[in-house]
């Protein structure tokens, strides 16, 4: 049995007639973290979109094992107005509840859960209005939702954009344990590049104009890749 969980065949991803990358062609398995490195404008956004169905493919075709379970973390910022954290975090639910019996005991129990497993111990949070808490909270929110619709697959934008380090650590090292204890897929954009190095299973590395390499970062490490994808050697600030 297959354990692909997401592949692509020639992937062709851009905005109307403006192509970013072409002809990206990679599989993902279930039970593995994969971390997406590459400088900003290569596509890292896009090809997480497009796999998410949010934006069309502009050729090529891509697909996943489970299609109508994908939860997606993105980057931009949401302004919710009079909205609880208890409701964010429930939209992860809405897809399990019917719409005249509402919440069970065992969304709620997911919900608490999924609030401790971002880092807030004190699940009163839930109660507090979604605005009022940081965009490091916020961010942390919004992955705590992704958690609770118990996907088998999990995109993330940038997930630790606003975190401080320990928060940055805590989250990276949760979303490896979800996919080497649970066989979920996790694949995330990120600039973290020590953190990604150190935690992920293997990375799938973007050129711009020049399509992706995934593998372990060991094998990127020494064929140079890094250096062709950010046009320095990243890894001698110093030259």
């Amino acid at each position: 049995m297959s354990n692909v969980s997401i592949s692509t065949n020639k992937l062709t991803i851009g905005y109307g007639e403006t192509v970013i990358q072409r002809d990206l062609t990679f599989s993902l398995n279930a039970g593995e973290m994969v971390c997406m490195l590459g400088p900003n404008g290569c596509g890292k956004s896009t090809l997480l979109r497009t796999l998410a169905g949010l934006q069309p493919a502009l050729g090529g075709e891509y697909t996943h094992s489970d299609a109508k379970n994908i939860a997606l973390v993105l980057t931009e910022r949401l302004s919710m107005d009079n909205t609880t954290v208890h409701d964010v975090v429930a939209l992860g639910r809405y897809p399990y509840s019917s719409f005249l019996d509402g919440l069970k005991k065992e969304d709620e129990a997911i919900i608490d859960a999924s609030l401790r497993q971002v880092g807030f111990a004190d699940t009163s949070v839930s109660q507090t209005f979604f605005n009022a808490h940081s965009d490091g909270e916020k961010q942390r929110i919004l992955i705590a939702k992704a958690l609770a619709q118990q996907t088998p697959i999990i995109l993330l934008d940038e997930p630790t954009a606003h975190l401080d380090l320990p928060h940055r650590i805590l989250i990276l090292r949760l979303l490896r344990t979800l996919a080497h204890e649970q066989g979920k897929t996790i694949l995330i954009s990120t600039h973290e590049l020590d953190l990604a190095l150190a935690l992920s299973d293997r990375i799938l590395l973007m050129t711009p104009g020049l399509g992706i390499q995934l593998d372990i970062a060991e094998n990127l490490r020494k064929t140079d890749a890094f250096t062709a994808a950010f046009g320095m050697d990243i890894f001698n600030p110093l030259g």
